[in-house]
């Protein structure tokens, strides 16, 4: 008997098996199995559509699985669309707008969240890493311009930092048809996470082992302590004030001949590892029969940090993350039309940091220059002053560390009742659900002091400032999540000739505890229903009606209905028939859904205890005075999205390529915006169910394959565009229509429009000025936009570009004589990079700040034609330092997010060792960016962890 598994480990339906030595063949059921007498050695060959996929040597054993590795076979197969709910549909019974990414992509990311894995995978989802600090660097989505909600195995979980082996799809929901059954929550979209199940076969183990090194980005170069010292000394002089670093300083810093009074510290290469380490262990077990079908899965996860440690600790100060997680699907047959599914997850995660945290140390990194003070002075003591009483090197190393500890627990219990006996084609469900998450910190951070040395040698003497302080030991919660989920179903579905029925109806109850918040519930019923004739026309209607206990009493429930169209176009009388177009279908859909934001019981007048209160103008001291909050909104209700959509799928050219295009066109509205009343109030106001913007766009996606003998390769790629525009809001009156928000893309960034750097006094005389600020050559010219002679709020616009957002990505690879290959890139164009603060600006800090090489480009009177940065200052400067189209770059870039070259031994080698595969492999992630503005990194701005450039191996068997 021989199962046959295709890349994904789905099992392969239709797959015709033939023994070459025996001539006898067969054809895979569902389960994937054939079966089909052999012997030793004997030549076992695997066609799909008359297509050789795989000529495999059978090594003798009664149950022997073959597996098709490679994508060659991703488009011809006719996988199951997943929904909401983990409802699983033939893509003839659906109109929906979905696209799925399997487990064979997923596991060449190097990445510890499967967020990170999506990106520049699926059309109409767009990702941003803000951190690549370890166990921390998720990345935020969105799809269709909405923060998608998360489902794993039908369930809304906010967990998604699992095992990439245990997944065995990720889809994405994006139009109405699709999350209807959602009901509130139901307008973002939703991610949907498959994990693998059991199958019908012979026992199936796998092991992968892999490790490898990671490396930073991009940080931001700062000056060493003579430029610094030089540039400081200009900026004093520009606003005023005298140079406090001498000649004799100058050289000092240049040449290094004091370290100690003199200092030129490059704090990142000094606290910064160059490279640190990442590995992964996954074990996994699958297999079953009709009795009962399981999979297990193990999986180890290290991540380390970029920070230096001292040999001189007994713990670790650095940065780092553990992951310990596993998984049991286990699927009973209870009787032959009973089946019993129990799920469990469980999940260990351990985070440490130096007791300082990541976050201070960066932060003064971007605040402390080179030359502020040594390291160690002359006596081992660590370096410090007045201003600077945090050494940074004793902030990573002697600060002690912190904690972390995340643990998540979900049990899944479900019984499905097949009632063919009572009608034909029904069937029942009950569904069960518990999660449990705690995150508890300990403290174990200490204090140090730092002296200031004064003299050198004998002479020299210490002043000391700060504590040497104990060790802390404190615990505390960061959050301890509960979550109840409970579901009945019953549906029905059956084919009546070339008319097939599928509906289904379901109650939910999901009741969330997070911290010491009351519960949150989420309770109602949804329902869908799907008719298709002949697998040409397709019609299709979805609602969910629900609502939470955070709307007022009596509110009525939610109903979001939506309704969708298909129609294949090939399969008509009418159609005439080429050769080169195997499949045509149009779809459409349009519906309503919702959007919880209400907030915490917003709609009850809420009142604070007050100090003092006031009668009649009078003081009344009152330790039981109350005072009201903010102003109540008691007709608080859930957002509204109506979403169209519109799309077309096709096949051509012998199923090689695969092209499917879509028009969104999402309307929002009841946003919960700001009203604007305050000042005609007397109070803050809660938000009001007043806003309405609007989301379009177009995506795009694209597959070509194909096969010459051993050689096969693959083609894909998506593009998607973004429009969003804001409808109403209630806006405060604005004079001058440039300024108004309505109209403007959603998240407009305003502020004052630069024209270049004044040149000269008789440019400044004849310009508008900022009001109570003298401009001088060098600082930025604003545009007078009302002419009203005078730089002010009247000048703000819009800056940066407002076209739309595009975002896409390509996946290119082959597979040849047991070699694969793949590359995926990824990028987005038209978005828009704002850089202000501390990372950017001169001498911040209260004027005792970092500098950065790109202030070397300042304005000068020798540089006035080539300058690219205005005049340096120290401290904040009102006129410079403002938000304005100067610090507007753009965000476009391309990343090489993913390359991969793996080889499999040949099968004459590992039968003879017993093993079904043996896979080597190398992969690297983000290798390469190309960026519009390259200075920094497109995605995190410079300032924070840097997001990590990962190189590394590994060997994968299976048994």
């Amino acid at each position: 008997m021989f199962t046959i598994l295709d890349g994904n480990d789905f099992p392969l339906k239709g797959a015709d098996v033939s023994n070459t030595s025996l001539k006898n063949n067969a054809k895979t059921d569902s389960t994937g199995t054939a079966k089909l007498n052999s012997n030793k050695n004997d030549i076992i060959r695997v066609q799909y559509n008359g297509k050789l996929l795989k000529e495999y040597i059978a090594n003798g054993n009664l149950n022997q699985i073959i597996r098709i590795d490679g994508n060659n076979i991703m488009v011809m197969m006719q996988k199951k669309v997943v929904l909401t709910n983990d409802i699983k549909l033939s893509p003839d019974l659906t109109t929906a707008s979905t696209q799925a990414v399997y487990n064979n992509d997923l596991i060449k990311s190097t990445v510890t969240s499967v967020k990170n894995a999506l990106t520049g995978r699926l059309a109409g989802l767009y990702t941003n890493q803000t951190s690549g600090r370890p166990g921390l660097d998720e990345v935020s989505v969105l799809l269709r311009g909405q923060n998608p909600i998360v489902l794993i195995d039908g369930i809304p979980r906010d967990l998604t930092m699992i095992d990439l082996e245990e997944i065995e799809s990720v889809t994405v929901l994006k139009d109405a048809v699709s999350t209807a059954m959602l009901g509130l929550r139901s307008s973002g979209g939703a991610i949907a996470i498959t994990t693998k199940k059991g199958f019908v076969g012979a026992q199936q183990i796998s092991l992968t082992a892999q490790t490898g090194f990671q490396s930073p980005l991009k940080m931001p170069k700062t000056l060493g302590a003579f430029d610094y010292a030089n540039l400081y000394n200009e900026a004093r002089r520009n606003s005023g004030d005298q140079p406090v670093y001498t000649q004799s300083d100058l050289d000092a810093f240049r040449t290094g001949s004091d370290p100690i009074g003199h200092p030129d510290v490059n704090w990142q290469d000094e606290v910064m590892k160059d490279r640190s380490t990442f590995s992964r262990y996954d074990l996994n077990f699958r297999g079953g029969g009709n009795t009962a079908r399981y999979y297990v899965g193990l999986e180890y996860q290290n991540q380390k940090g970029q920070f230096k440690e001292s040999d001189l600790n007994e713990y670790s100060t650095n940065t780092s993350f553990s992951n310990y997680t596993v998984r049991s699907n286990v699927d009973i047959n209870l009787t032959p039309k009973m089946i019993l599914g129990l799920h469990l997850f469980g999940r260990i995660g351990n985070y440490t940091q130096p007791g300082s945290t990541a976050a201070n140390i960066f932060t003064s990194i971007l605040n402390t220059p080179n030359n502020a003070y040594p390291i160690f002075n002359e006596n081992g003591s660590y370096g410090g002053n007045t201003q600077f009483q945090n050494n940074i090197y004793a902030q990573t190393v002697n600060s002690g560390y912190r904690l972390n500890y995340r643990r998540d627990i979900i049990t899944d219990l479900t019984l499905r009742r097949n009632l063919d006996d009572i009608v034909p084609g029904l069937w029942a469900q009950a569904l069960v659900s518990f999660y449990s998450g705690l995150s508890e910190n300990t403290d174990r951070s200490k204090s140090f002091a730092v002296f200031k040395q004064t003299g050198t040698g004998s002479t020299a003497s210490y002043q000391l400032f700060g504590v040497n302080g104990t060790q802390n030991n404190n615990t505390s919660t960061d959050y301890q999540n509960r979550q109840s989920y409970v579901e009945g179903a019953v549906g029905y579905k059956r084919n009546f000739g070339l008319h097939q029925i599928d509906a289904q109806i379901r109650a939910t109850s999901d009741n969330v505890n997070s911290g010491g918040d009351l519960s949150l519930n989420y309770y109602g019923g949804s329902g869908r229903a799907s008719y298709s004739f002949d697998e040409r026309y397709t019609a299709e209607v979805a609602f969910g009606l629900n609502k939470t206990n955070r709307y007022p009493k009596g509110s009525p429930m939610g109903f979001f209905p939506a309704a969708g169209l298909s129609w294949n176009i090939t399969k008509e009388k009418f159609m005439p028939k080429f050769s080169w177009l195997n499949d045509l279908k149009l779809f459409a859909s349009y519906g309503r859904t919702g959007n919880d934001a209400a907030g915490y019981f917003v709609f009850q007048q809420f009142y604070v205890g007050s100090p003092s209160s006031y009668f009649f103008g009078t003081s009344a001291s009152s330790s039981s005075a109350l005072r009201q909050d903010v102003l109540a909104n008691p007709n608080v209700t859930w957002e509204k999205g109506d979403k169209l959509n519109l799309g077309l799928k096709t096949t051509l050219f012998s199923n090689h390529l695969f092209l499917q295009a879509e028009y969104f066109n999402n309307k929002y509205s009841d946003l919960l915006t700001s009203p604007n009343l305050s000042s005609i109030v007397g109070t803050t106001v809660r938000n009001l169910n007043v806003g309405v913007n609007r989301y379009s766009g177009f995506e795009l996606q694209l597959n070509w394959q194909q096969s010459f003998g051993d050689f096969s390769y693959f083609i894909s790629g998506n593009a998607s565009t973004l429009k969003s525009k804001v409808i109403y809001q209630n806006e405060v009156f604005r004079e001058y229509s440039y300024q108004s928000r309505t109209g403007q893309p959603v998240g407009q960034q305003f502020g004052y429009i630069a024209d270049g750097l004044f040149q000269s006094q008789a440019e400044i005389n004849a310009t508008a000025k900022i009001a109570g600020y003298n401009p001088v050559p060098g600082d930025i010219k604003y545009k007078d936009l009302n002419n009203d002679g005078v730089i002010d709020q009247f000048d703000q616009a819009k800056i940066g570009t407002d076209k739309p957002l595009v975002y896409y990505g390509a996946n290119i690879g082959f597979s040849y004589s047991g070699f694969d290959f793949s590359v995926l890139l990824q990028g987005v164009a038209n978005r828009n990079l704002l850089l202000t603060g501390n990372s950017e600006w001169e001498f911040q800090n209260g004027g005792f700040g970092q500098a950065y090489e790109h202030n070397l480009g300042r304005w000068t009177p020798a540089t006035a034609a080539t300058a690219t940065y205005p005049r340096v200052t120290v401290g904040n400067n009102f006129n410079n330092n403002i938000v304005s189209s100067f610090w507007m770059h753009s965000g476009s870039y391309l990343r090489l997010k993913n390359i991969e070259l793996g080889y499999t031994i040949s099968p004459r080698f590992t039968n003879k060792v017993k093993v079904s595969s043996i896979r080597l492999f190398v992969n690297g992630t983000n290798l390469f960016t190309s960026a519009s503005f390259d200075r920094v990194d497109p995605e995190t701005n410079g300032g924070v962890y840097p997001i990590q450039r990962v190189i590394n191996g590994g060997l994968s068997v299976k048994f």
